[in-house]
């Protein structure tokens, strides 16, 4: 169940207070425990994903060709998992930010589609070819 808008006001209140009172124990605590958890998530992929290896080999020997199928499903799933826990563990170093400061820094930075990209790129070229001649 989400918490409320009030709950969640309070809650950053209370992070950013521990912030200002201790922020070397804040940040131990919060790192640590994310980071645990991560790496839990990212060795349970790992063990799916050779459960799911095991699968597709059992079900290629006893020639079943849906227990393959489920192997390469399990195998395809925890590979996800994996690779997206992975991206979201914090470095040993780093320190999380706290609270909605990420979601606001997302917000404001817009996102350019590709077509932007390549058209920038192309009038900057046609700029350098044209101040060179």
């Amino acid at each position: 169940m989400p918490l409320s808008e009030h709950e969640q006001r309070m809650l950053e209140q209370m992070e950013r207070a521990l912030y200002a009172e201790d922020p070397k124990f804040a940040t131990a605590l919060e790192g640590s425990g994310l980071r645990t958890y991560t790496r839990r998530r990212v060795y349970q992929a790992v063990a799916g994903f050779l459960v799911g290896i095991a699968l597709l080999m059992a079900g290629m020997v006893a020639q079943q060709v849906w227990l393959s199928v489920v192997g390469f499903l399990v195998m395809l799933g925890c590979a996800v998992l994996a690779v997206t826990g992975w991206r979201k563990a914090p470095k040993p170093g780093e320190q999380p930010v706290a609270g909605a400061e990420p979601q606001a820094r997302r917000q404001g930075r817009q996102k350019r589609s590709m077509m932007d990209r390549i058209d920038e790129r192309w009038q900057r070229r046609r700029d350098e070819q044209q101040g060179g001649q």
